[in-house]
């Protein structure tokens, strides 16, 4: 699974908006010359972002966007999918209803592929725009290895 540059510039952009919107609207001008990115790709995205709720815009001078939400309340799994972002590692559409193969079944690895997915999209929900500023994301990423080996471990006693 690969993670387009939509996805990715919309949480960078969420981050640095949870970052500097303490005291005051941020502007789209200023998150772009911080991140890195055009102007205009913002402007589609944050539209979306709008739409979903997770953003509001000020108007007038000093105007910007500020987080809809606590930045503890911003997962970044609904960034991702704001941004039409699908966050699944098959090649299959509508949620397996069609299956990967000329002849609509599912192929042999379509459960593994299919359950990254999942797990993908858990540990997104898990996260949020406060834990990636805090970098809090290490005892996530570290705990569910120990975690499926300790359950291997017990199923093979």
């Amino acid at each position: 699974m690969k993670l387009s540059t939509k996805g990715r510039y919309a949480v960078m952009a969420m981050v640095d908006l949870a970052r500097h919107a303490q005291a005051k609207p941020v502007s789209l001008s200023d998150i772009a010359t911080r991140q890195e990115i055009s102007l205009s790709y913002l402007e589609q995205l944050f539209a979306r972002l709008r739409r979903a709720e997770l953003v509001k815009s000020v108007r007038g001078p000093g105007g910007g966007y500020r987080l809809a939400k606590t930045s503890a309340d911003t997962r970044v799994s609904e960034i991702i999918l704001a941004v039409d972002e699908p966050i699944k590692a098959t090649r299959c559409t509508e949620m397996g209803a069609t299956g990967c193969r000329a002849d609509r079944s599912k192929c042999l690895t379509h459960d593994l592929w299919e359950e990254l997915g999942n797990q993908i999209h858990a540990f997104l929900s898990s996260v949020s725009l406060l834990d990636v500023l805090e970098r809090k994301l290490s005892t996530r990423i570290i705990e569910a290895p120990i975690q499926a080996k300790s359950d291997s471990m017990a199923a093979a006693s």
